[in-house]
């Protein structure tokens, strides 16, 4: 969830008044990280995952799940676990961290995973165990749930113990989630509260309702009952808290002549509640839900960035083969992403920046939520560290750790900029930035004043329009020399598909890494296992390979929105790269693979066996570099444009490691299976089988509606699989 700093936070109104403060003492801190980490090299491919559960409680008597309020007790029994083997000088298997919800659970690996293939075999006995000891420290009608969201989040009463939520007071001011729902910890209600006094009303999130049979046309939900009672006082400022298009005094004026007694449909009282959709309006409803995210270390700054690219491009291809939440507030939606709700929970936009009122009191117009896309490639830069190999390139000399000299025999420096460009800068083009997003000039002026070069300091120059949203009094003054916090508090939320992590200055032992954000939690171990370690072996792949899938972002964004769509696997196609060979007679060893047997053989030679057909030579310039593909053909390949598909690329990379045990190999092949599956429908989304499940529910009226009973069944069955095969679904 970023950064959890202890102390007391700002009220808004005092906060914003050190946004600057935050922002100049935060880019001196990265200025600081970068000059004493920029060549760092040969650091290990570590990786973990990090998983997000639901705990909720389960009325056997009545047939009714909650999610349960009584997870935050959970949370620091596990932490101190974590604690106690410390102190014995022993590392837990696991790590524990609070979420948004209060009826959350994040979980990663003790210690991040090793770089061996062997390595990968442990991560689904480890994502068991977690869930194991979080059940361990639970009640007995209680239950961790590896589920996207809780179908009835928002519903009347769907916490325990029960809470209620208060329209005109409270961090969020909702209509349906109660203040109890989230983490007690300082920043989630600060955070909670400054989004929506910054934007000016609360968040709007308006997902598209499923029309089934008996769904009403149009949608027109009723007004909840909070405002009907005496949980409102003011409904005037209750009413007015939901309007997001600046004209906030006329909400209230319009709501003075609303009556309790006689209220009409929702969106007759609420300006941002649209017809034929589910109206949300709190952070709750996104930062409430659970994801899948993958981080790496990479070997030097260059490699990070050339991954960060390259995954930026999978990042909407691996949402939509994950999707899995097709239900919000009760109702199922014509989506099976989470991303657009989540997006519009933490969008902090003035009407200003949101283009809805000339720009007076805000600094830019900002097209997108802090919680979206990336807006910039990095590509790998100047070469600062030199590269990752013990002696650099052909001249046989050795680089040195922690400098930005490669030393020549008479002890002379070579700059970065006299280097060899790093791997992967040949296939960057200044065109594939299409976006052109806004930037602090100022910000970007010191970057490079400090020594950074410019695509990397334009990166944090657009990240750095936002403002810091919550600002601990006590750290406020800090040592720029040994801190990050002020640079961590705006990095951290900028919750995008990617994110691009420096050295903290704190952990000496850490390298450079970048965080694959765009997942859907699975409903079984197994599942998030196969993602995992897919992703995994594709970053592999990417650099023994050296594969390109630069596309345009203005492309990446268009498949952003098509993977929201409602069995966008099986219905949708997406832009992607189909030569994605660039240099066909580069050696395996050139580009760092370690394979055994096989390193100096060429890439071409190698995917030649593999692919026969797939013709590896490249194109003429007049070629588009990009087509339309299905989500199936971009994963399993097609043969009519000689693009082989990603799994076929990591299979093959599998084979490159003659080696590997029999066992391993046949265990991993498992995992590529189902995610080669789940793209080619064999295997259902978990989005797919939730819908099914509700639809095909004997108490099912056709109606778009989730009732009770079949949550509660639903949530059931979610349980009882978690670690099972699962036909049509991970077997």
């Amino acid at each position: 969830m970023g950064l959890l700093s202890l102390g007391t936070p700002l009220p808004w109104e005092e906060a914003k008044e050190y946004a600057d403060h935050v922002r100049q003492h935060g880019i001196q801190q990265f200025i600081n990280t970068w000059n004493r980490v920029k060549a760092r090299r040969k650091d290990n491919l570590l990786w973990g995952d990090e998983v997000e559960y639901v705990v909720v409680h389960f009325d056997d008597s009545n047939e009714k799940v909650k999610v349960s309020l009584s997870a935050h007790d959970a949370l620091e029994k596990l932490q101190q676990l974590e604690v106690e083997a410390l102190q014995h000088g022993k590392v837990f298997e696991s790590s524990w961290k609070p979420e948004y919800g209060r009826y959350m659970l994040e979980a990663t690996p003790g210690l991040p995973y090793g770089a061996t293939l062997d390595h990968l075999l442990e991560v689904e006995p480890n994502m068991i165990q977690r869930r194991k000891l979080a059940t361990e420290t639970l009640g007995p009608k209680e239950a961790v749930l590896t589920i996207t969201n809780f179908p009835r989040l928002g519903c009347c009463e769907f916490t325990e113990p029960v809470a209620s939520p208060t329209p005109d007071s409270g961090p969020s001011m909702s209509l349906f989630i109660p203040n109890q729902a989230i983490n007690p910890h300082a920043r989630f209600p600060t955070l909670t509260a400054n989004i929506r006094i910054r934007r000016g009303s609360k968040v709007a999130i308006n997902m598209p309702i499923y029309k089934d049979v008996n769904t009403p046309t149009p949608f027109l939900e009723a007004a909840p009952a909070c405002l009907k009672n005496h949980l409102t006082n003011n409904l005037a400022a209750a009413v007015s808290a939901g309007c997001s298009n600046g004209h906030v005094k006329e909400c209230a004026e319009s709501a003075s002549k609303l009556r309790k007694e006689s209220l009409p449909p929702l969106p007759e009282i609420i300006p941002d509640a649209l017809p034929d959709h589910i109206y949300m309006d709190a952070m709750c409803f996104g930062m409430g839900c659970c994801c899948l995210q993958v981080t790496f270390q990479a070997c030097s700054v260059e490699e990070a960035r050339r991954l960060y690219d390259q995954l930026a491009v999978i990042t909407p291809i691996m949402m939509a083969l994950s999707a899995g939440a097709p239900i919000f507030r009760g109702y199922l939606a014509d989506v099976d992403c989470r991303w657009n709700v989540i997006s519009g929970s933490v969008d902090d936009r003035t009407a200003e920046e949101r283009g809805l009122q000339p720009l007076v009191n805000s600094r830019f117009r900002i097209n997108k939520s802090r919680y979206d896309s990336i807006s910039l490639y990095l590509s790998p830069g100047p070469n600062y560290s030199g590269g990752c190999s013990e002696l650099d390139g052909e001249t046989d000399r050795p680089v040195y750790e922690n400098t930005n000299a490669v030393v020549n025999g008479n002890g002379n420096g070579i700059s970065s900029e006299e280097r060899p460009m790093p791997p992967g800068s040949e296939y960057f083009k200044d065109e594939y930035n299409d976006l052109n997003p806004p930037f602090d000039k100022t910000v970007f002026a010191k970057l490079v004043d400090g020594g950074i070069d410019e695509r990397l300091a334009k990166h944090y120059a657009h990240l750095f329009i936002r403002d810091p949203l919550v600002i601990f009094r006590e750290l406020l003054d800090q040592d720029n020399e040994l801190s990050s916090d002020h640079f961590e508090n705006i990095q951290s939320t900028n919750w995008q598909t990617m994110r691009f992590k420096p050295p903290p200055p704190s952990t000496p032992s850490v390298g450079w890494r970048v965080e694959f954000r765009s997942m859907e939690i699975q409903l079984t171990d197994k599942e998030n296992a196969a993602f995992s370690i897919f992703v995994v072996l594709l970053v592999r792949a990417i650099l023994s390979f050296g594969l390109n899938f630069y596309i345009p972002l203005s492309k990446v964004d268009e498949n952003m929105k098509r993977a929201h769509h409602r069995d966008a696997v099986h219905t949708e196609k997406f832009w992607f790269r189909h030569r994605v060979l660039a240099d066909p007679e580069r050696k395996l060893a050139d580009l760092g693979c370690q394979c055994n047997g096989t390193s100096q053989r060429t890439v071409g030679e190698i995917l030649r066996e593999a692919f026969p057909v797939s013709g590896h030579d490249g194109s003429s310039a007049t070629e588009c570099e990009y087509i339309e593909m299905t989500v199936d053909e971009i994963m399993n390949g097609k043969k009519s444009v000689h693009y082989p598909g990603l799994v076929p690329l990591v299979r093959t990379y599998l084979s490159t490691h003659s080696s590997i045990k029999p066992e391993t190999r046949d265990r991993l092949n498992t995992y590529i299976d189902l995610i080669s599956r789940k793209a080619s429908g064999a295997l259902k989304t978990g989005a797919t089988w939730m819908r099914e499940f509700v639809t095909q529910h004997v108490d099912y009226k056709g109606d778009s509606v989730v009732s009770e009973k079949i949550a509660y069944d639903l949530c059931r069955t979610v349980e009882a699989m978690a670690g099972k095969k699962v036909p049509g679904l991970n077997y």
